[in-house]
C-alpha cells in the first residue's frame, strides 16, 4: 500500500532575511533616531518616543538601507537618510491622527489624546525639522531633493483626501492618485534616495523608485482591506475606523458600486450623512464579502506586489534582492 503523502504548506513570507541583512545598519539608524529626538523641551522627546517606540518594523527606513545596499553602497551615507525617512513618516502620523481624531496608533493610545492636539501637531513639525537636518547632514543634494519633494507630495495627498472625504462618487483612479501621494510616495522616495546615496546609475535609481512606489500601493491597499477584516490587537488600531470616519477607500468604493440600488440609502445614511448605528459595520463587512470587494482589493495589491518584484530583475539575484522580493510578498500576506 502506498504510503500517504503529507502536503507541506509553503512557508509564509516574512521579514526575517531583510531584518538579518539590515541588522547592523538599522541599529545605527535607531541610535540616530534616538539622538535626534532629544530636546530641552520635555514634551518633545516624551511624545516622540511614545509613537516611535511603537514602531516595530520600521519598513520605510529599512527600505532606504536595503535599496542603498542593493545598489552597491559601501559607506554609511544612507543611515541619516533612513532616520530622516522615519521622522517624516512619524510626523505625518502625528498630523493624521489629529485630522482623523484617531483613538489608537500602533496599538497605543493616540498621542493627541494624551498630550493634546496642539502638542501633537507641533511635535510633528519638530520631527519634520529634524528630518531636514538629517538630510542636510547626509551631504547628498539629489537625496535631499527627493525627500523634500516627497514631503510636499504627501501633504498634497493628505489635502486631496480631506477634500474628497465621504465622497461616494470617488473614482478608483482618483483613489489611487491619493494613495500614490500620501502613502506610496514615501516608500518610493525612501528607496530612490537610498539608491541615489549609493551613487547608482539613473536607471537603477528609477527601478528602485518604482519598486518602492508599487510596494507602497500594495501596502495601503492591504491596510484598507484589513480595516474591514482585521482584529484590533493585530492592526494596532480599531477595525472599522475608516468606515466610522467615512473614508472612501477602495473596498468601500467597490462595495458601494457593486451592491446596487438596494443599498443606496444605507450608504447615503452611513457614509454621506455619517448617521451610523450599532450593527452597521457588521453589515458593511457582510456586503463586502458578498460583493467580493475585499478580494478585489487584495487582488490589486497582489498585482502591485508582483510589479514591484519585477523591477528588481536586473539586480544581483543573491542577498538583498530576494529579501526585497520577499518583502513585497510579506506586505500582501500580512495581517497587521
Amino acid at each position: 500500500m502506498e504510503a500517504a503523502r503529507t502536503a507541506i504548506a509553503p512557508k509564509p513570507p516574512s521579514l526575517d532575511a531583510l531584518l538579518r541583512l539590515g541588522a547592523a545598519d538599522m541599529a545605527a539608524v535607531d541610535a540616530l533616531i534616538r539622538r535626534h529626538m532629544d530636546s530641552p523641551v520635555p514634551v518633545i522627546p516624551a511624545l516622540a518616543e511614545h509613537l516611535i517606540n511603537g514602531s516595530g518594523k520600521r519598513l520605510r527606513p529599512l527600505l532606504t538601507v536595503a535599496a542603498a545596499r542593493l545598489a552597491g553602497a559601501r559607506d554609511d551615507a544612507c543611515l541619516k537618510l533612513a532616520a530622516a525617512v522615519e521622522f517624516i513618516h512619524t510626523a505625518t502620523l502625528l498630523h493624521d491622527d489629529v485630522v482623523d481624531s484617531s483613538q489608537l496608533r500602533r496599538g497605543r493610545v493616540a498621542a493627541h489624546l494624551i498630550w493634546g492636539a496642539p502638542s501633537s501637531v507641533l511635535v510633528g513639525d519638530f520631527l519634520f525639522a529634524r528630518a531636514f537636518e538629517l538630510m542636510v547632514g547626509a551631504d547628498s543634494m539629489p537625496a535631499l531633493e527627493i525627500l523634500a519633494r516627497a514631503s510636499r507630495v504627501i501633504a498634497e495627498g493628505e489635502v486631496l483626501q480631506l477634500t474628497r472625504a465621504h465622497d461616494m462618487d470617488l473614482t478608483e483612479e482618483i483613489y489611487l492618485d491619493i494613495v500614490r501621494a500620501k502613502t506610496a510616495e514615501l516608500f518610493a522616495a525612501a528607496a530612490e534616495s537610498g539608491a541615489v546615496s549609493a551613487g547608482a546609475p539613473t536607471e537603477r535609481c528609477r527601478a528602485l523608485r518604482r519598486y518602492g512606489q508599487d510596494l507602497g500601493l500594495a501596502f495601503q491597499l492591504v491596510d484598507d482591506a484589513l480595516d474591514y477584516s482585521g482584529e484590533s490587537r493585530e492592526l494596532g488600531k480599531n477595525p472599522g475606523d475608516d468606515f466610522r470616519e467615512g473614508k472612501a477607500t477602495l473596498p468601500l468604493l467597490l462595495a458601494i458600486d457593486r451592491s446596487g440600488p438596494s443599498e443606496a440609502e444605507f450608504w447615503r445614511r452611513t457614509i454621506d450623512r455619517r448617521e451610523q448605528a450599532d450593527g452597521d459595520f457588521d453589515r458593511v463587512c457582510e456586503i463586502m464579502r458578498q460583493t467580493g470587494a475585499l478580494e478585489a482589493t487584495l487582488d490589486l495589491a497582489q498585482a502591485y506586489a508582483e510589479s514591484a518584484k519585477a523591477t528588481l530583475a536586473d539586480f544581483d539575484p543573491k542577498g538583498w534582492r530576494p529579501a526585497l522580493e520577499e518583502l513585497a510578498d510579506f506586505v500582501v500576506a500580512r495581517r497587521a
